[in-house]
């Protein structure tokens, strides 16, 4: 039975535990970075932005996860696909970036020798500025894009890890209207609101030092009306709730339990590049799914070790609100991953 929170609430506890595991529209709980009890090597926290359309995408983040801080910008290509990534880390950030304690105010920006990134609000809108020099060994890479039309209703979970003073908070706003310009490789790339969308990855935490999770996430338009989904599980113990919801024309559509089934060859092997499904135990997201290119990073340095696959493609298959309405979709572009962190 899934726990839905309709009131304010402070997040933590005396002891750092979540006072009410569960699932809301809205972000209604207060955090606080030092209502915190676990050692401040394990705080995590991350704001991540992925701006796309069925041509190009471009992805931000900042995070700060204490024992190091990590910034990173990425360029997508899927007409013809490829795509570039360049991170930033610096040591024992320990909560140094100053990220705001909620998604709804608050400025985020990072720096460095060769880099700028910033998140800030603008009346109703958020403003992504980013500008990386040599980003493809040669030319810089920078762009300005505005997120608007925020939607009145998205997905926010509380889960418990099964360790003390251990927890995951974290808001996915999808189908938020995107538009700006961003200059790679010396070529413009436009973003128009018509149909480029943006999503966020809000997240704060305490996390466990060994997981693995799957999200899944898609926003655009369904017959002409902005329509997306966020989908996922291994974030930590879900009975309260899961991250699963249809998001269309601004309202929150709650689901169960969706299955990722990964494609795997004779020896157990998973195969990321061949056709998957989705499958949800209330019958109401069944997916097909062809990916169209993976966007794979493998880390192993000491103790930190990371196995990432973020594949986008294209989903076909229904999707059933709440009210009982079918919303049929065919080669809706978003990605589904597989992450493994030890960290």
């Amino acid at each position: 039975m899934q726990h839905e929170i309709t009131k304010p609430a402070v997040l933590l506890d005396n002891s750092g535990n979540l006072r009410e595991p569960g699932y809301a529209k809205k972000n209604l709980f207060a955090y606080d970075r030092s209502d915190i009890k676990a050692s401040r090597w394990r705080i995590k926290e991350w704001d991540y932005y992925l701006i796309g359309n069925n041509r190009f995408a471009v992805a931000l983040t900042i995070a700060d996860n204490s024992y190091m801080g990590l910034d990173s910008v990425s360029f997508l290509q899927f007409d013809e696909p490829c795509e570039k990534t360049v991170s930033f880390m610096k040591p024992l950030s320990r909560g140094r970036k100053n990220l705001p304690p909620s998604s709804a105010k608050g400025d985020a920006a990072a720096r460095g020798r060769n880099y700028s990134i910033s998140f800030r609000h603008e009346n109703t809108d958020r403003i992504l500025e980013f500008h990386v020099e040599n980003f493809d060994g040669e030319k810089p890479f920078y762009g300005r894009l505005v997120l608007s039309d925020e939607p009145t209703e998205s997905m926010v979970i509380a889960t418990p890890f099964g360790k003390k003073a251990h927890f995951y908070f974290n808001q996915k706003i999808n189908c938020m209207r995107a538009e700006g310009r961003v200059n790679y490789k010396g070529n413009d790339y436009v973003f128009a609101k018509e149909d480029s969308f943006g999503v966020l990855d809000w997240g704060r935490g305490v996390w466990t030092y060994k997981n693995t999770w799957y999200w899944g996430s898609g926003s655009r338009q369904a017959d002409g009306v902005p329509f997306g989904f966020n989908i996922g599980y291994g974030f930590g113990d879900t009975q309260a709730a899961t991250e699963n919801m249809l998001f269309y024309d601004g309202k929150a559509h709650k689901l169960g339990n969706v299955a990722f089934n990964i494609p795997v060859d004779e020896n157990g092997k998973e195969e990321y590049m061949k056709p998957w499904t989705f499958t949800s135990d209330d019958g109401r997201f069944e997916m097909e799914f062809v990916p169209v290119l993976d966007r794979a990073s493998r880390t192993s340095l000491y103790v930190i070790k990371s196995d990432q696959h973020q594949v986008f493609g294209r989903f076909t298959g229904k999707a059933v609100l709440d009210d009982g309405t079918v919303i049929r979709i065919k080669d809706f572009l978003g990605f589904a991953e597989k992450v493994m962190n030890m960290w």
